[in-house]
């Protein structure tokens, strides 16, 4: 379905900007007013500015399996409760967020954090990288048709910036990649790949698989482009690593575990366990005393581990603190942070008290969990009087992730590696268990010892079909794609998977990616009277919807009959609790 017009899809380069902050080390970038663009200088500034400043990690985060409703009927997490059951009264920070939790479109807000915000920026981002392309290519003619280092690594930049927020934005608002073949069923975004030039255009959404393949073209032409020669402060760009990951991502994604594996090695260096030195190193933890200290240690620039980020006007961490209903809490606590795992032998895992957490409530402390990697960022407008904007820097790439995306694709490529599997998940555990001295005795001493990760630990713990994130098979793979096969004997490889991603990507919202990538069934539990909602893997709900504002200009809705997909009971609920 064609419309005539788009909101959001416009470019004005005057408005462009970037994010600065009352912080040196994060957010301080200069904003760019300059309409006439005309050295390569210029261009690169302009492409700084082509990072969608929309943080989609709370909505997906929402839609995931991390996030319960207190005010619904859960089990404590204390394990001395004598009650079975408890819930709370406690209000939303917003009511899109109650709209999103329960699977229905979130209209009531287009300010932070909704999908109204995150298709317009990421959609201005797109449009900010396709007039970096038309400029690049005037510079070029000027140049006699030859470009300089500068311009093929500004042109490598934008195709990778387009590329992105077009993968990022069909994975929120779309069905999840099956095959070539499955997804050109499945209504796509729109892929714009030049500058608005006309009051009215026409878009058309496409499939699935349209979007895929040209993610893939600008990824790999971006690829062979990239480099670092244009930037000062990389980390805050597609830097060469960060290109790395992004395919790397991709192909997993694509499920092309060759190509996953070899742009993994490109950052990790190639072979089982091998990390460079790369991964997350919790001794830095040892010094810090506030939630601020913490999350700057999380989100550092000058972290190995941290191979992008992105500075987000973002409310999560506000709407995500306990005392609101919507919380990383309850079940979806134990089976992330709150257990004893294979590894080590205590109710907390190591990570949580050592890297910084907020966990309050009432006496048997079951109120919510906030994690101090999306730690805000202030960035004030004026200081005295206290005004500006809430910023979260979005760790987009990691080392860590890299590498449990690596370990995934040895173990589902076409030879099944389970020793380089288990190579790469005991590397990741072990960088776990870096945090200090004096917190590795309390754990040790305490929680009865640490163990390293080995092929008997997971052949024994994640067998069990009781233990967290674990399956009795991994049969539901095959509804995404005939061709997704799991076999039986990888079951508990998949399990130690599940689980660590799970605990890897917490309050990123990219859980729910997984969630949908795999044709994993989950469902929400709502409010007092306990209303649930479930997801099963074909389930058109398992697609953000796109902004109203949208559908009404004419573009085709992600669900069919979008506003009648939930249950009445759903819509009835929601208007119950806004009373």
């Amino acid at each position: 379905m064609k419309t005539k017009y788009l909101k959001y899809l416009t470019f004005s380069l005057g408005a462009v900007f970037a994010l600065s902050s009352c912080t040196d080390s994060f957010l301080d970038k200069e904003p760019d007013e300059r309409v006439d663009v005309k050295t390569i200088d210029q261009v690169v500034d302009l492409l700084a500015t082509g990072y969608a400043e929309a943080n989609y990690g709370w909505i997906c985060e929402l839609s995931s399996d991390n996030v319960i409703d207190n005010n619904a009927p859960h089990a404590p997490i204390d394990e001395d409760s004598e009650r079975d059951e408890i819930y709370y009264n406690l209000p939303y920070y917003d009511r899109m967020d109650l709209e999103i939790f329960s699977f229905e479109p979130g209209r009531s807000s287009t300010s932070w954090d909704s999908p109204s915000y995150i298709w317009e920026y990421f959609y201005h981002a797109i449009a900010t990288a396709n007039q970096a392309l038309v400029y690049l290519d005037k510079l070029k003619a000027e140049n006699g048709g030859e470009e300089t280092a500068e311009m093929r690594a500004a042109r490598g930049e934008a195709l990778l910036i387009r590329a992105y927020h077009h993968f990022i934005l069909v994975n929120v608002f779309s069905q999840a990649y099956k095959d070539d073949e499955a997804s050109k069923q499945d209504v796509g975004i729109p892929y714009i790949t030049v500058p608005e030039t006309t009051v009215s255009p026409s878009y058309e959404r496409g499939t699935v698989t349209d979007v895929y393949n040209k993610v893939q073209a600008d990824l790999e032409e971006g690829l062979a482009l990239i480099s670092d020669v244009n930037f000062e402060k990389p980390k805050w760009h597609f830097n060469t690593n960060a290109a790395h990951a992004f395919a790397a991502r991709f192909y997993l994604f694509k499920r092309n575990y060759a190509k996953v594996i070899e742009h993994a090695d490109a950052v990790l260096g190639a072979g089982d366990g091998v990390t460079t030195g790369m991964l997350m190193d919790y001794t830095q933890f040892s010094e810090c005393s506030y939630m601020d200290d913490y999350g700057n240690v999380w989100q550092d620039p000058d972290s190995k581990n941290n191979l992008m980020l992105i500075a987000t006007s973002s409310i999560q961490a506000r709407r995500a603190m306990p005392g609101y209903r919507f919380t990383w809490s309850g079940e979806p606590l134990t089976e992330t942070i709150w257990y004893t795992g294979p590894t080590w032998a205590w109710t907390i895992m190591p990570t949580a008290m050592v890297a910084g957490y907020l966990f309050s409530g009432y006496s048997n402390s079951e109120y919510g969990f906030f994690p101090a990697k999306m730690c805000e960022q202030f960035q004030y407008a004026d200081k005295v009087a206290g005004t500006g904007y809430p910023n979260i820097i979005r760790r987009e790439f990691t080392a860590s992730e890299l590498l449990l995306e690596r370990a995934e694709a040895k173990l589902l490529g076409p030879d099944h590696n389970i020793a380089g599997f288990v190579a790469d998940m005991a590397a990741y555990v072990k960088s776990i268990q870096t945090f200090d001295e004096k917190n590795q005795t309390h754990y040790m001493s305490g929680g009865g010892g640490m163990s390293d990760l080995t092929d008997e630990l997971i052949q024994g713990y994640f067998t069990s079909k009781t233990a967290p994130n674990c399956f009795e098979n991994w049969d539901f793979t095959q509804n995404m794609s005939s061709s997704f096969v799991i076999p039986q004997n990888l079951v508990p490889y998949m399990n130690c998977l599940n689980n660590y991603r799970r605990f890897e990507t917490l309050a990123d919202g990219t859980r729910f990616f997984d969630l949908k990538r795999y044709g994993i069934e989950y469902s929400h539990k709502v409010g007092r009277d306990g209303i649930v909602y479930e997801l099963k893997w074909n389930d058109p709900r398992r697609a953000i919807e796109i902004p109203q504002e949208v559908i009404s200009a004419g573009l085709q809705a992600s669900r069919p009959d979008t506003d009648k997909m939930n249950q009445d009971a759903a819509s009835e609920y929601i208007k119950k609790a806004d009373k």
